[in-house]
């Protein structure tokens, strides 16, 4: 598989148009898009997406070494975290393990992998909720994993952000009008109302998205035979404003797909 596309669009994809998507494995896909924003692509119905939890008894690692050592082929962080460094800030269920049971005031929920409701029938392999305007339903009991975050765009495709002078670097979970999930993944700063209207503008059909990390600790990874990508975000007003930072650190919680040649 060849990978030697990245250097030529990270330099050309501010006027490329239209979005070239390159295959990473079988239902994950990659582009980078203008001012070198990255953006994986991952059919649900194909891919096999999984939680690295720190609170079911794992350390807490760079999303590269999580890859490394879950047999991920693309890892993001899963959402921000509270001070016991385990904790996601908004509810988060993996299986029938809680890391945090609490729901709070943010209105985005994702639901992924379902399992068979008792009919025998199937559910949507990806359930993106704004709980503003449906609620929790009884469905999302029978997805294997549910994760509540701070919400960026509400469905229909609409920016819920005030104007603010606030930037950081982004790490972001996002749904198409496929229903495929985005990993979205920003080192440049941007204030997040501006962030979101560039989303919005871009023709990759996002509906919705969640923010799940800013700043230094914002980071997305992609190891795959031919490529080995670790990024990490840097500024973030109030607490880093500048670009000296130069490593991923290390996260208690990410999502991830599952590398191909690692399928159990």
């Amino acid at each position: 598989m060849a990978f030697a596309f990245i250097a030529a669009l990270s330099a050309a994809s501010v006027v490329a148009q239209p979005v070239e998507w390159k295959k990473v494995q079988t239902g994950v896909e990659l582009a980078i898009l203008p001012r070198a924003l990255y953006v994986v692509r991952i059919d649900p119905a194909r891919a096999q997406l999984r939680a690295g939890l720190a609170s079911e008894g794992l350390e807490p690692r760079t999303a590269g070494q999580w890859c490394q050592a879950a047999g991920y082929a693309v890892a993001i962080n899963i959402g921000m975290f509270q001070q016991d460094h385990r904790s996601n800030v908004g509810h988060l269920r993996n299986g029938r393990h809680f890391n945090n049971r609490r729901w709070n005031k943010y209105q985005s929920v994702l639901a992924l992998n379902p399992a068979l409701n008792s009919s025998g029938g199937a559910l949507p392999p990806l359930l993106w909720i704004d709980l503003d305007q449906t609620g929790r339903p009884p469905e999302l009991d029978r997805y294997g994993i549910v994760v509540q975050n701070l919400r960026l765009i509400a469905s229909p495709g609409r920016n819920v952000w005030a104007k603010s002078e606030k930037q950081w670097s982004e790490a972001a979970l996002a749904v198409d009008t496929k229903g495929w999930l985005l990993f979205v993944f920003s080192r440049e700063p941007y204030a997040m109302r501006d962030f979101n209207q560039m989303l919005l503008k871009l023709p990759i059909g996002i509906t919705r998205a969640m923010h799940v990390e800013g700043g230094p600790e914002a980071s997305l990874s992609i190891h795959v035979p031919g490529l080995d990508l670790d990024l990490c975000g840097s500024y973030e007003t109030g607490f880093l404003p500048d670009d000296s930072n130069r490593e991923q650190w290390p996260l208690p919680n990410v999502l991830g797909v599952l590398r191909e040649d690692a399928k159990r």
